[in-house]
């Protein structure tokens, strides 16, 4: 039953509102202000176009940079980098109405798995803070529409059927049948661009390169006969790759940035980031105990999308009906993906089932459209083959009907969702930063750490305020070989007024038995302490 869209405009519309009503939906939950950990520092590194920790992250910061700029009218830069967040899962959203409009035929359906993906907790959590895995999300769903366009393009070259994608000009790059100027390729393209630009905003991309490949492949058998649009495909990549990466040396070194982490200015300092070596060993036995990292993959499965997990398995055996291909292309980065979140420590690890999940909704689409192609044809059984405008008619009432039901679980969770996803009274960075600057002496040394540093450089970098405290953060201390701590704490007792926070208990009790330390403000692993002297001086 899949079909030409009766109304040609009704999709851009559809999308549009789902953009819309996600962006309203969320507003209300995002954080106000600065926080801690990771998010402080996107805060404060997006605003200066600085460099963040590996992978560096340069589609975001630049995309953030310019995203700070267009949003001035918003508030301060940590809410409009909070806000970049929220924009990112609702251009998903938007996004995914158009995706499985091409993989079943019903915008109501696509409308259905786009609203479905931005109420899905971990999608919704994520879009109310600033972090680069919404944007990792919205450059998954762009990519999947280009290829599935591709596909869909060159499908309607060679049944002649140009109406969905365009008008007959000359031959070009894809000399298609029709003389199509290359149209169809035109979308293969443009996905290697996207791919480079998902790639340079997180790491977790490359993990798509494989099922990607095999997908193309899949599509066009003979791609490798036709050395130029693999040309032009790999020089776009590698060119778009290369620009966003530039971000990192040049503004560590000849366009210096005030935040730079590590010093990617160097041949190996570029490589230590955009490789990750800080984090090599955090991937230990992915297959080590599939059968109970199975079922943590159902459970996971289940507080997400409720009853309809189990729909998603039997949504993929009806992708692969539908749209053979695109199950290759999603099932085989699902199982990539999944092995890898389950063997990698990361103290989100939440974060990176944002991809899982919008392929889950795409299955269960599938899943929806095979209902409504049965239900459509018991009906016209039923009523002895109706006219075909009764059953476009037919198929769309039920396509809503199914849409619904499609939205039921995260209906009756609603308030569950938005609580937990609601962070407009996160401000204890703020609180803190509050308690802690003032009682800070001028020209002071503050030996931090991550949590701490982070809110401490947006206060410095973005705000302009205590620029006369010099954070010392433990990268900090590697980077200018302090050795420790306490080697920066000894490296300007003395000379300066020193301070310090420390993360861990035994990381306090190793300052402690070598300084004597006054409590400043805070408590825990926020505690500020004066460092008042060494330990047995008078």
């Amino acid at each position: 039953m899949r079909g030409r869209t009766a109304v040609p405009w009704l999709p851009v519309v559809a999308a549009v509102a789902v953009v819309g009503g996600v962006i309203v939906n969320a507003w209300s939950g995002l954080m106000p202000g600065v926080d801690f950990w990771d998010t402080g520092e996107f805060q404060t590194v997006l605003p200066i176009m600085g460099t963040a920790h590996p992978t560096g992250y340069p589609t975001y910061v630049l995309i953030g940079f310019v995203a700070n700029i267009l949003l001035t009218p918003l508030g301060q830069p940590a809410f409009r980098i909070n806000v970049l967040s929220l924009l990112a899962v609702a251009g998903a959203a938007g996004l995914t109405v158009e995706l499985v409009r091409r993989l079943t035929g019903f915008v109501a359906l696509g409308v259905a798995a786009g609203v479905g993906l931005a109420l899905t907790p971990f999608v919704w959590q994520n879009a109310t803070r600033a972090d680069p895995h919404p944007l990792h999300l919205f450059f998954v769903a762009l990519v999947l529409v280009l290829l599935v366009g591709w596909e869909q393009a060159r499908q309607a070259i060679r049944t002649n059927d140009l109406s969905t994608i365009g008008t007959p000009a000359r031959a070009g790059l894809g000399g298609g049948r029709g003389g199509w100027s290359g149209h169809p390729d035109r979308w293969l393209i443009a996905a290697a661009v996207a791919f480079a630009l998902a790639a340079g905003n997180h790491s977790l991309t490359l993990l798509l390169a494989p099922p990607i490949g095999l997908y193309v492949v899949a599509v066009d058998p003979g791609i490798l006969r036709r050395p130029r649009l693999v040309a032009v495909c790999a020089a776009a990549l590698v060119a778009t790759l290369a620009l966003v990466y530039l971000e990192l040396p040049l503004r560590a070194g000849l366009l210096r940035a005030p935040l730079v982490y590590a010093d990617p200015s160097t041949w190996d300092g570029f490589w230590y980031i955009a490789l990750a070596e800080q984090f090599r060993g955090s991937l230990s036995h992915p297959f080590d105990d599939l059968l109970q990292k199975a079922g943590d993959l159902w459970a996971l499965g289940a507080s997400q999308f409720g009853p309809l997990v189990i729909a998603i398995p039997i949504g993929f055996f009806a992708t692969i009906r539908r749209a053979p291909r695109y199950a290759l292309l999603s099932g085989s980065a699902m199982l990539i993906t999944v092995v890898f979140n389950a063997a990698y420590s990361n103290a989100d690890i939440n974060r990176y089932y944002l991809g899982p999940i919008l392929w889950a909704w795409t299955w269960i689409a599938c899943f929806a459209a095979v209902v409504v192609d049965g239900v459509v044809v018991v009906w016209a059984r039923l009523s002895r083959r109706p006219p075909e405008v009764m059953l476009a008619v037919t198929a769309s009432v039920v396509a809503a009907v199914v849409a619904v039901g499609m939205l039921s679980p995260s209906a009756a969770d609603l308030g569950a969702r938005r609580l937990a996803a609601d962070r407009h009274d996160t401000s204890s960075a703020q609180a803190w930063l509050d308690d802690v600057l003032p009682k800070i002496a001028p020209n002071a040394v503050l030996v931090s750490w991550w949590s701490t540093s982070t809110p401490l450089w947006y206060t410095q970098f973005v705000e302009g305020r205590r620029t006369d405290i010099d954070v010392i953060d433990d990268r900090t201390i590697l980077d200018l070989d302090y050795g420790s701590a306490n080697g920066a704490i000894a490296r300007f007792l003395g000379l300066r007024p020193v301070y310090v926070i420390r993360a861990l208990p035994q990381d306090l009790a190793g300052v402690e038995a070598a300084y004597r330390l006054g409590l400043v403000a805070g408590s825990g692993n926020l505690a500020v302490y004066q460092v008042l002297g060494p330990v047995g001086a008078g």
